[in-house]
């Protein structure tokens, strides 16, 4: 039997789902202070330019895990498919099963290999899905890696903004200006390190159960190909060995079934002919009697003999 989570992809939506309503609510409640730090009293554009690029890439992100969790989804619900029609016994397991699915290209890949009577290597095949399945995970990797970079990125331009700010202290009379280009720049330093770590802990969170998905998965086709795809196609040594000694103890049982029967055969002819040869005395002797019968009845009635 296969051990997988079938419906694991759906309970990360699940959570995810959880998880941005709550996040939603937070923002609503707290919508005063998020203005203020965010919009209100900003010098320069810095801010909004950096905190943008932040959201934004988290954004995209996000949607390709989504969508990428709702395929795996649907390969989670063809694995399933796929073996229900083993256990139904149904003579051909992709019925039902969409060509693109993962679990249909592993049974095709297996059966065109057999038909060229080539040994199917089962690691090459896994190694092979894992590096095309990997390869989808490209984006959400790459984003994960330099959610924390951007903030460090805005924190940097933001506090060279904060510098150029304390310089034009220096250089005027009046600093009031510069002040509050020190200001802005510290503030903007500190929300683009705030957006970058929630943004990071929110992601990475998903990103890793996205991984956990992809692994969960591959372990149930791989499962499915040892336990139900191989044995169909495949006809290795030791396997060969297994079956050449399951019909020679096969074999060994029929000798015995005929040599019993064989026995009983005989001891059944040896039975039959007691039975006749006793048959045959009991005519010789009826036969006798009768003619004694005869004999007596002739006498009897004073017939003339025949």
């Amino acid at each position: 039997m296969v051990q997988y989570k079938a419906n694991y992809s759906r309970g990360v939506l699940f959570q995810f789902l959880i998880l941005s309503l709550l996040a939603g609510f937070l923002a609503i409640f707290n919508h005063e202070f998020l203005i203020n730090f965010y919009i209100k009293n900003q010098a320069t554009n810095t801010g909004y330019i950096v905190n943008g690029s932040i959201f934004g890439l988290f954004l995209l992100g996000v949607f390709r895990i989504i969508v990428l969790l709702l395929s795996y989804s649907r390969e989670e619900n063809a694995l399933a498919r796929f073996i229900k029609n083993v256990d139904n016994e149904e003579i051909l397991p992709t019925n039902g099963i969409s060509k693109k699915s993962l679990i249909h290209n592993r049974y095709s890949s297996v059966l065109e290999i057999s038909k060229h009577n080539v040994a199917v290597n089962h690691s090459a095949l896994a190694s092979t899905l894992s590096a095309t399945e990997s390869t989808r995970l490209s984006l959400p990797r790459f984003i994960s890696n330099i959610l924390i970079l951007t903030g460090v990125f805005g924190t940097i331009i933001s506090l060279s903004i904060a510098l150029l700010g304390a310089s034009d202290i220096i250089d005027s009379v009046d600093g009031i200006s510069g002040m509050s280009i020190v200001i802005h720049g510290m503030s903007t330093a500190l929300s683009t390190t705030a957006t970058a770590i929630v943004c990071y802990l929110f992601f990475g969170y998903f990103y890793m159960k996205l991984t956990d998905v992809q692994t969960e998965l591959l372990s149930g086709i791989e499962q499915a190909t040892t336990l139900y795809i191989m044995p169909r196609f495949t006809y290795q040594t030791d396997s060969m060995l297994h079956e050449v000694g399951n019909l020679v103890r096969a074999l060994r049982e029929a000798a015995e079934v005929m040599a019993n029967t064989q026995a009983d055969f005989a001891e059944a002819g040896q039975n039959l002919s007691a039975l006749t040869g006793n048959n045959a005395d009991s005519l010789m002797r009826l036969s006798g009697d009768i003619e004694e019968i005869k004999s007596l009845l002739r006498d009897g009635f004073r017939l003339s003999p025949r």
